[in-house]
């Protein structure tokens, strides 16, 4: 029997194309997205690539529905192997414009969401003895960046969390991972909100003009995509993956400890008895 993966967010960019990817490479792929509706772009991608996916109704948001559709998943298919928690959501504002919704929004998507799956899966791995929890979150996971507070607020958070977790679930053989993209070709950036500049203008105008340079070579999705895959499946393990050399160069900025191997090693010995 082949593993199970769920990949949530998978409607388009990084998401379809790990799911894909995963799929690919001989995983029976649990391709989930908040409307269904939207899937005619992954169906024709998995159609291409010759493999099936499993397309399920999953809005991180709505943590009673969210549970449930792991339960449902987990009763169809016997088990879960990989949880690869990928749907995100951008927004461009700096701390005086955010309004306390506007925070809130970034962490119930970046943060909470996937909190809340990776607590409905651990306990089926911790059982099984084996699992993979893989979350996507961002270079903005490691650097602050400008007019993204709100955003790389909930990316750091949701990193501490998970490298917070790692140490404890790894015993039990469950590998608790984060992969960190930089700028990727897809929908993310259209689909972030943005808030009027105000006293800002000119700071914004210099850090969108930036931004769009960054994106006009941004890594393919399908690229990103596939390093995804690789660090879902990979047969050692380590914290921190990065999905480009530019990532990782980004990254190394903030990051002395690159893979998470330094940290993971020293708070590792926090929970061993002497």
């Amino acid at each position: 029997m082949s593993d199970v993966a769920v990949v949530t967010g998978t409607s388009s960019g990084m998401g379809l194309h790990t799911a894909v990817a995963l799929a690919h490479r001989g995983l029976t792929v649990v391709a989930t997205m908040r409307d269904p509706g939207r899937a005619d772009r992954l169906r024709a991608a998995a159609d291409e690539a010759g493999v099936t996916l499993d397309v399920r109704a999953l809005d991180v948001t709505d943590h009673a529905a969210a549970t449930a559709c792991i339960e449902q998943v987990r009763a169809d298919h016997g088990q879960i192997d990989v949880l690869v928690n990928n749907a995100g959501r951008g927004m461009v504002g700096t701390a005086e414009q955010l309004t306390a919704s506007d925070v809130r929004d970034q962490l119930e998507v970046n943060y909470l969401g996937p909190v809340n799956l990776t607590r409905a899966v651990l306990p089926g791995m911790r059982e099984a003895g084996r699992g993979r929890i893989l979350t996507v979150t961002s270079v903005g996971g490691s650097v602050g960046q400008p007019f993204a507070d709100a955003y790389c607020g909930s990316k750091f958070a949701v990193e501490g969390f998970m490298q917070s977790l790692a140490v404890v679930a790894h015993p039990f053989g469950v590998w608790v991972s984060v992969v960190e993209p930089a700028a990727v070709a897809s929908d993310f950036v259209t689909n972030g909100a943005r808030i009027e500049p105000g006293p800002y203008a000119d700071q914004l105008e210099a850090y969108l003009a930036r931004t769009e340079q960054a994106f006009a070579v941004a890594q393919p999705a399908a690229d990103a995509g596939r390093a995804i895959a690789e660090a879902a499946t990979a047969p050692e393990y380590r914290f921190r993956w990065h999905t480009s050399d530019g990532a990782r160069s980004f990254a190394g900025l903030s990051l002395a400890d690159l893979d998470g191997s330094r940290v993971l090693g020293a708070t590792s010995g926090w929970i061993t008895r002497s």
